[in-house]
């Protein structure tokens, strides 16, 4: 099952912020499991963020961290974010949404 993955504005331009390396890992990561298997909690570098309705989730690449929402109904990934490591809990606590 495939999923679309859409990049919010302000995402894509943390996206191109990142340098070159890190742009392509990040980009292989989204498509092998965003693309295919967005909400797989486990082993996997995916985490299912608590507390927020807002993002879902977590991928780990590296030092980069994607945040994400999926949609269901519509198969789609809603990334909102990518931000480095240092700067997740401050990114969080600016734009995570509570429950």
């Amino acid at each position: 099952m495939c999923y679309d993955i859409i990049i919010a504005r302000s995402a894509l331009e943390q996206l191109n912020r990142l340098d070159a390396r890190q742009r392509s890992s990040v980009k292989e990561a989204m498509r092998k499991y965003l693309g295919r298997t967005p909400t797989t909690v486990g082993k996997s570098s995916i985490k299912r963020l608590r507390g927020l309705r807002q993002p879902q989730y977590r991928l780990r690449i590296e030092q980069v961290r994607v945040f994400y929402d999926v949609n269901e109904e519509k198969k789609r990934v809603e990334v909102l974010g990518f931000v480095m490591k240092p700067e997740a809990a401050d990114w969080l606590q600016e734009y995570g949404v509570p429950t």
